[in-house]
């Protein structure tokens, strides 16, 4: 979810294997850190304090909410950096294989909108059937293939509360690290193990910046400059992602003319509105983007774009700017998960301590200050690609916010040793068990997939593709029909 429009809207079951957890005497040996116990509202809670930095890991073990899956373990809680700064993890393990499966991390965008969004609403255990009240299993979870650890960042997203001091996605990435740092200390088991990261949204700018963090880390800890744990980077999937707003800012003038569902502007309007793109828009951009772009020219390449090109088109007719084919008050992906977080016998039995908030403005202001919106991090997504990660770049083709048009043509920007063939590629037909779902093309480490009829959020509307897709990315293999 990107916060512009939502500002203007709103702001704007298959086979199982199970696994014992090892024994507390066992795992205390194997920790980098102090362990104890509390008890609170009748919940216990397991209390790590991690040696190499200094933070501190409090979480409820198997709560019993969400996944419910027999013998499959979860763990929820707080990272906490400092006096007051206290970021949210769910952790939920792979429903198959989970001594040998894959770690994927997965982070929602906005900036400042929690991955809960994701995991209640997309990819997660448990989803919200029809509006239901109460949540049911998902089939389509990605902890059937892989274990999953949902973020909320940055402070003051979701359930995490306290003092922020991230106002931008290159002051973000360091709070990730140490999250993770703290998490596989804790949870050794799971240190060396394929490493994925998937996001969406403003995760165009969050999953090149944190690969690339993760990366440097790495690079670091080899070197002896760093201590910490390796993190074993295989995978980088981004859909519907924000990327490069060059790019972007325009791809809304074409998409609103002429995607495939219905156009919101006349010719004439097309033309206008590229016009001013061209002489109000793009100049502001491209200082933006210049080395020495400061935090004012961002942020007044951010508010001009804005208020030239994607407010207006946001209101040219009445749509969901998340799935064209709806109307602006489209009641899915259904939001009634908030309640249900917000209730506090689920807060308790998760161990949350503070009331869950999907897309506070707080955290987006600060990002807003810095102009983060409006820099590209499309240099920073061709490093990544260039050390021979696996990256997914794909698309709901109903979404407006963060269009296929403009994903697509982001993805034939990036730069690596395939980046001539990659553009000029042919996409082919993709298909899940036969049955075409859209169309992709793929060179080296690198996959473009469009997903037909799929709004901002994918795996919401073609949840079995999305598995598919995300399971062949943490193969470490370009995507393919089946």
């Amino acid at each position: 979810m990107r916060c512009h429009v939502y500002q203007l809207l709103s702001c704007l079951a298959l086979p199982i294997l199970s696994v014992a957890l090892p024994a507390p005497e066992t795992l205390a040996a194997e920790l980098k850190g102090k362990r104890s116990f509390e008890e609170r509202d009748g919940v216990k809670r397991t209390i790590f304090e991690h040696e190499a930095t200094g933070a501190t890991l409090s979480f409820v073990t198997n709560s019993g909410i969400c996944e419910t899956t027999p013998g499959v373990n979860q763990y929820s809680g707080y990272l906490s950096v400092g006096s007051n700064e206290n970021m949210w993890f769910w952790f939920f393990e792979a429903r198959n294989n989970p001594t040998t499966a894959p770690l994927a991390t997965w982070f929602n965008g906005g900036p400042g909108c929690s991955s809960m969004i994701g995991l209640f609403q997309e990819n997660g255990p448990c989803n919200f059937v029809n509006g239901a009240s109460t949540p049911s299993l998902n089939p389509y979870s990605f902890n059937e293939y892989a274990n999953m650890l949902y973020i909320d960042q940055p402070i003051g997203t979701g359930f995490s509360y306290g003092t922020d001091p991230v106002t931008s996605t290159v002051t973000a990435a360091p709070y990730v690290w140490k999250l993770l740092q703290a998490f596989f200390a804790q949870f050794p088991q799971y240190e060396n193990r394929d490493f994925g990261i998937f996001t969406e949204s403003y995760g165009g700018h969050y999953g090149p910046e944190f690969a690339a963090y993760f990366e440097s880390q790495n690079a670091a800890i080899a070197s002896g400059s760093v201590t910490g744990q390796n993190v074993s980077l295989v995978a980088l999937g981004i859909n519907n992602g924000w990327f490069d707003p060059i790019i972007q800012e325009k791809a809304y003038v074409d998409f609103s003319y002429n995607n495939t569902y219905k156009s919101l502007i006349s010719a004439s309007q097309h033309t206008s509105y590229l016009n001013t793109y061209t002489t109000k828009c793009l100049p502001l951009l491209q200082e933006c983007s210049a080395t020495t772009g400061s935090n004012s020219a961002c942020e007044t390449a951010d508010n001009t774009c804005y208020n030239d090109i994607e407010g207006p088109l946001s209101g040219v007719a009445d749509f969901d700017v998340y799935d064209i084919r709806a109307p602006s008050d489209d009641p899915n992906p259904p939001e009634t998960y908030v309640t249900y977080l917000q209730s506090s016998a689920v807060m308790s039995a998760i161990g949350a301590q503070s009331t869950y908030a999907e897309c506070p403005d707080a955290p987006y202001e600060k990002f807003a200050s810095t102009g983060d919106d409006a820099r590209s991090f499309l240099s920073t997504l061709s490093t990544v690609v260039q050390s021979g990660i696996t990256t997914l770049i794909w698309a709901g083709d109903a979404d407006w916010i963060c269009n296929w048009f403009g994903g697509l043509a982001s993805a034939e920007a990036i730069v690596y040793s395939g980046s001539s063939a990659f553009k000029s590629k042919a996409v082919s037909s993709y298909t899940i068990s036969g049955v075409a779902g859209g169309t992709f093309k793929s060179e080296g480490n690198l996959s473009w997939l469009r997903v037909f009829g799929a709004g901002h959020e994918v795996p919401f509307y073609q949840p079995a593709l999305a598995l598919q897709a995300f399971t062949q990315t943490m193969m470490k293999g370009p995507i393919a029909s089946t």
